[in-house]
């Protein structure tokens, strides 16, 4: 499969068993998540703690939590991540997040 540019080829790419190879770690944890293995999009996010991609990864981590339907643990996650509390539809906030990480690679 060609390399994920765009949220329809991320999209398209979730009709696959496994994500396509070369995703950028975060992209890939959200993958796995529309996939339906939270632990595994989680362990993802979890790993990076530090560097340039410590805010998106925080972001992806206050998602997750959100999406398992931990608010505490989410809006604290959101804060490191320096956006607000999302409380748009989970498939909307999780198609945002694509987005933004696509346009940073």
């Amino acid at each position: 499969m060609e390399s994920i540019r765009d949220l329809a080829a991320f999209s398209h790419s979730l009709q696959q068993p496994a994500p396509p190879a070369g995703l950028a770690p975060l992209v890939e944890a959200l993958w796995w998540e529309a996939h339906g293995d939270w632990h595994r999009a989680h362990e993802i996010a979890q790993e990076i703690e530090t560097g340039p991609q410590a805010r998106n990864a925080a972001w992806v981590h206050a998602f997750l939590h959100r999406s398992e339907g931990d608010a505490a643990n989410a809006a604290y996650w959101y804060r490191r991540a320096g956006q607000p509390v999302a409380s748009v539809p989970l498939e909307q906030e999780r198609c945002s997040i694509v987005a933004a990480l696509l346009l940073q690679d």
